[in-house]
């Protein structure tokens, strides 16, 4: 399932007795685990453990099932998590399947996964008894509802393009999403605003540094030279040098010269150049904005002036000079 119907189908069906939260989205994790201990365990001190999962290796699996198998103290459940646990399919079999197949029925084990792991390891989600929680990335539309629930609930509106500013600004990001969102309305609760508007967001939200490359290269898909160099230096106030500016840019239109040319929807995309889906999804409608020709040539101008720098034939604020003015007036 997805984490979003998570809470719905925990308060349907109550305790079960393996979670495996699996997914890049930590926010999502951490609240998956935070809501199973505030339902089920009242006693943290007595009746919790956790456990790092690429040190059980082997016999030392043995440790978290004795955790698992503990009757709790004064808590409904004994909750045992385990983070980045990528068991084999042997250790599997060896150690795990009769905690999967017989779990304890008065302990909770939470498995807190950021990805599937490598070829070779266990499918802990299609084992007996686990119940799966989708931590991936959010959809878009599922993430600007979640910013204007979250405000409603305290009293605050915010529509749907300052909804979608914040959650572009944080490049789609849940921790930060909450962290920004828990910022604005405690300032318009403390301003005595009702309201969260653009120009709110604009001026405490400072966007995500991959957002910013994304407006540079927007910029130069329309040829708009002051916005170009107002990001450009907003980028450079903020710890980015000329070389570093170079290699995003080159890393970016890379990127988007890769998804150009890649079949597939963007789930599959994603899969074969290792990149997050969403990403795909924004590269993509980027790309669509220039000729695929247009986008090697600028990756071949922003990474022949890298080499320049390397090899001492240019500083790194003439490469920056140099790559801009071929972009804006010598195309």
């Amino acid at each position: 399932m997805k984490y979003v119907e998570f809470k719905k189908f925990t308060d349907e069906n109550g305790a079960q007795p393996i979670y495996l939260f699996e997914g890049e989205e930590v926010y999502f994790r951490e609240k998956g685990e935070g809501m199973i201990k505030a339902r089920f365990l009242q006693e943290p001190t007595l009746d919790y453990a956790a456990f790092d999962g690429s040190t059980l290796k082997g016999e030392k699996m043995k440790a978290l099932l004795d955790a698992v198998n503990c009757f709790p103290f004064v808590s409904e459940k004994r909750v045992v998590k385990v983070t980045d646990f990528y068991p084999t399919e042997k250790e599997y079999e060896t150690y795990l399947k009769p905690l999967f197949e017989n779990p304890p029925r008065d302990g909770i084990l939470l498995i807190l996964n950021g990805g599937k792991g490598k070829a070779g390891t266990a499918v802990l989600q299609k084992k007996p008894n686990v119940t799966y929680v989708d931590c991936g990335r959010s959809d878009e539309e599922t993430i600007k509802k979640w910013i204007y629930l979250t405000c409603k609930k305290e009293g605050v509106y915010a529509d749907g393009i300052t909804c979608g500013k914040l959650a572009s600004y944080c490049v789609f990001d849940m921790s930060r999403i909450s962290k920004e969102t828990e910022k604005l309305l405690a300032y318009c609760i403390a301003a005595g605003q009702n309201r969260i508007t653009d120009e709110i967001v604009d001026g405490l939200v400072y966007p995500d540094s991959e957002y910013k490359i994304y407006e540079l290269a927007n910029a130069l898909a329309r040829k708009n030279y002051s916005t170009y160099m107002k990001v450009l230096n907003d980028l450079s106030t903020r710890g980015y040098n000329e070389t570093s500016l170079l290699s995003s840019l080159a890393s970016y239109f890379k990127g988007l010269y890769d998804v150009s040319f890649t079949k597939g929807s963007d789930r599959e995309v994603a899969v074969a150049l290792g990149l997050k889906e969403y990403a795909v999804k924004k590269n993509r409608e980027q790309a669509a904005k220039f000729f695929k020709e247009e986008l090697l040539d600028l990756y071949d101008e922003v990474y022949g002036a890298i080499s320049g720098i390397k090899c001492g034939e240019l500083t790194p604020s003439s490469a920056l000079k140099a790559v801009t003015a071929k972009l804006f007036f010598q195309s």
